[in-house]
């Protein structure tokens, strides 16, 4: 397993060296002159921002603009879900003792636990559902748990998709790279009263 992690993290190193990571713009317009290759870069270094705890918002934003809601969310949901994946990994083994200083004794973490004891994939399907949980720390925290792989995998496949494909959906209704990138959403396109919906009922 530790191997695997390895081959991975280098991957995604040599991703992250061969393309233009300047700006988000001039990477998303590298990416879609490259084709399936592309795609793959992309999806590597969507992965690393899940492992390195980055918000994956902007960037599943922006891959909507460029590639649209559909071949969007076949990019960003496997990257989420392997980047969410190798997390759980890693605080379950390479970063373990790190993970449990953080996490063991806190009131937040322990509620946590005692849920997955009692309905694991149903409280890990509505975490990965709910906005309150922040994704990229709930991944090293699962580590932790008692929760098997595949049921994590299909949990946080099945949880994680409606948010992702809201995400890649928004950035394909506003498809301005640039504008994503700036962290600003237009005032006159129907993706602002979609947010703030979102935002009322989350």
């Amino acid at each position: 397993m530790n191997k695997l992690l390895l081959l991975l993290a280098f991957a995604v190193l040599v991703a992250w060296w061969w393309a233009p990571l300047d700006s988000l713009p001039e990477l998303l317009e590298w990416v879609r002159g490259r084709g399936f290759e592309g795609v793959l870069i992309i999806g590597a270094i969507y992965v690393a921002a899940t492992v390195l705890m980055i918000p994956g918002s902007i960037l599943g934003l922006a891959i909507g603009a460029v590639f649209g809601p559909w071949w969007g969310l076949l990019i960003v949901s496997p990257a989420s879900v392997l980047g969410a994946t190798i997390a759980f990994l890693l605080g379950r083994g390479l970063l373990l003792a790190r993970v449990e200083k953080k996490m063991v004794g806190s009131r937040r973490f322990d509620a946590l636990s005692t849920a997955i004891e009692r309905e694991g994939f149903k409280v890990l399907v509505l975490i990965r559902l709910s906005p309150v949980f922040p994704f990229t720390v709930v991944n090293y925290a699962f580590g932790l748990t008692r929760l098997k792989l595949p049921t994590y995998v299909l949990g946080s496949f099945i949880g994680m998709l409606p948010g992702t494909f809201m995400y890649v959906y928004l950035g394909a209704m506003v498809g301005d790279v640039a504008l994503l990138a700036s962290g600003q959403m237009p005032t006159t396109t129907p993706a602002e009263t979609t947010l703030k919906w979102v935002g009322l009922v989350a």
